[in-house]
């Protein structure tokens, strides 16, 4: 058989990315007047993002475990790699680590350290190695490796998301005062939400995002991915920019963030996630 990956509904995989690596997607949850929605199983409110009182929970140690063991027996007892959104940004690593304790080494959890298509890369690596017949090792090896290669960055249009949210790390003091900006931020390499840039349009923000995109790739070649929350037209804009800019790379994935995101960023927000490739990768072969 084969190594199994898993990862949750916040790395936003394509369906054939999803086919094509045999990745297994545990759903967020997004909370809506005292309903439980599962983040691509149940239909969200339109108007989710201008509602006042949504929140959002991880996945739990029970839905965890069930996927997990799942997994493990389609993997023939090769093992399972779990690959979750950053654990400063959700409690579904520490669920996620919880939960492979029934399966003692057989099930591997990698905090991506990041979210969106940042775990998504990361989860994508670990489904390539397994795919090629990599053992438990190899696969939780290529993960750590993604991580480290992958470096996200986000516009918000407003901060009365931040500021419900929770989610926002070292930026926090400063947002009660800083009515006017559009933040450049960036996820850590802890994993946090932090502040990267203070600027006062959004298509300066943007074009300070691009900048610091194109700064991390230099020469090399990169995976792009851009998000965007109710925004397809700037996502579009930046996809394009990224692709005059870096014509090595290839088109880069244009992605709605979501709504377990978008409930903490809000309307509007766009984003840029790049993993920087230190060999040409082997694309994987839909199933």
């Amino acid at each position: 058989m084969a190594v199994v990956v898993v990862t949750d509904s916040s790395a936003r995989l394509r369906a054939d990315e999803v086919r094509a690596g045999d990745i297994r997607v545990v759903p967020l949850h997004i909370l809506v007047d005292g309903r439980d929605l599962r983040d691509g199983v149940d239909a969200v409110p339109a108007d989710l993002y201008q509602r006042g009182h949504v929140t959002t929970a991880g996945a739990t140690p029970s839905e965890l475990a069930a996927t997990y063991r799942d997994a493990l027996r389609d993997s023939g007892g090769d093992g399972v790699v779990a690959v979750h959104i950053s654990g400063e940004l959700s409690s579904t690593l520490g669920a996620a680590e919880y939960a492979a304790r029934e399966f003692g080494g057989a099930v591997r959890v990698v905090d991506s350290k990041s979210t969106a298509m940042g775990t998504g890369f990361v989860a994508v690596a670990a489904a390539r190695a397994a795919v090629a017949g990599a053992d438990l090792e190899t696969v939780v090896a290529e993960a750590e490796s993604a991580v480290s290669r992958v470096r996200a960055y986000v516009v918000v249009q407003r901060l009365d998301n931040l500021r419900r949210s929770g989610r926002i790390g070292t930026a926090a003091s400063w947002l009660g005062t800083a009515l006017a900006l559009k933040p450049l931020l960036r996820i850590d390499e802890q994993g946090r939400l932090v502040l990267a840039q203070r600027v006062r349009t959004a298509s300066k923000a943007q074009a300070a995002m691009v900048e610091q995109v194109l700064e991390v790739v230099g020469e090399q070649r990169a995976s792009l991915a851009v998000h965007h929350i109710d925004n397809p037209t700037v996502a579009a804009e930046l996809a394009a920019t990224l692709a005059a800019a870096l014509p090595g790379c290839g088109d880069a994935v244009i992605a709605d963030l979501g709504p377990v995101l978008g409930v903490h960023v809000g309307a509007g927000a766009v984003g840029i996630v790049v993993a920087v490739d230190p060999t040409p990768p082997t694309p994987l072969t839909p199933a």
